[in-house]
């Protein structure tokens, strides 16, 4: 089970520390142990001047046993430059944020390869649209030994209907695929797939639940997975009709976790009609 959590900032948009420990402390007070930071915390447009400041709060917040995995990109050269601010930390992996458009398959190979190997560790390969990388030439990552594991986040109409990741896992372990877009497609990727856990964003709201939902669908107990999956329903078709972060980082707020202030442009808060179907649906969702 793997939390993606937000970015909490203060009004001049610096990164909060007081209020993305109580975030860190509500998930782990849940029982999950793993943070993944990514879109939902915006790192796609993070600064490079506040890069090291960052990634040292989130370090000294998380607890001796959270693993903390930070994350690169989306552009190559963004991506090159954070390799010299993260030899100074000793993060097992980072994430490479995919980016959209400017890109081939055997770029993305390319690029990949050459952040790995500048940085020495084997990374996490985030798979998010069609076209990005085809399976063979993730694959060709994964024998190399670059790919620590991978976010699968493809979203389907009917995830059991997916021949992408039906080639992905023949030619990849599927013990090292992870689905990448929260509860609701985690039973049928992990059942009828084959592939290992789910990162989610709602899981900070209710981590308990989103642990109970994955060590029921370990244990094949598919019917209290589907009722605990229920559960994140509403909010999760706000995230998916309004928008996945800007809903999230609202919904850690409106919920009381924790003041996540304003949006990291280039995104925008939610107006006044959106707020409140969040924080009905965040509530619920915490008070379940």
């Amino acid at each position: 089970m793997i939390a993606v959590p937000p970015m909490a900032r203060d009004a001049n948009l610096v990164h909060a520390p007081a209020e993305n420990a109580k975030i860190i402390r509500h998930i782990e007070a849940g029982g999950v142990d793993i943070l993944l930071y990514g879109g939902n915390a915006n790192f796609y447009h993070i600064a490079l001047s506040e890069y090291a400041s960052v990634l040292a709060s989130l370090v000294e917040l998380a607890a001796e046993n959270t693993l903390v995995t930070p994350s690169v990109g989306p552009a190559y050269g963004t991506m090159m430059d954070q390799v010299a601010v993260l030899r100074d930390f000793d993060f097992p992996t980072v994430m490479v944020l995919p980016m959209q458009g400017l890109t081939t398959s055997a770029g993305v190979v390319n690029g990949i390869r050459r952040f790995a190997e500048a940085y020495g560790k084997p990374v996490v390969l985030y798979i998010k649209n069609l076209g990005y990388i085809e399976p063979a030439d993730a694959a060709r990552l994964v024998d190399d030994g670059l790919v620590s594991w991978i976010k699968y986040a493809i979203v389907r109409e009917d995830p059991a209907d997916d021949p992408y990741l039906s080639e992905l896992v023949t030619r990849v372990n599927p013990e090292i695929i992870v689905s990448g877009i929260g509860e609701q497609p985690a039973i049928i990727h992990l059942r009828d797939f084959g592939i290992n856990g789910f990162t989610a964003g709602c899981v900070c709201i209710r981590p308990d639940l989103s642990q109970q939902m994955l060590q029921a669908i370990v244990a094949g107990d598919y019917a209290t997975a589907e009722t605990l999956r229920a559960g994140f329903r509403p909010l999760e078709d706000l995230r998916n009709a309004i928008h996945p972060v800007r809903v999230l980082h609202e919904a850690v707020r409106l919920a009381g976790i924790a003041d996540t202030g304003p949006a990291l442009p280039l995104l925008t808060n939610l107006d006044a009609a959106d707020r409140d179907a969040v924080r009905d649906a965040a509530v619920a969702l915490l008070n379940r």
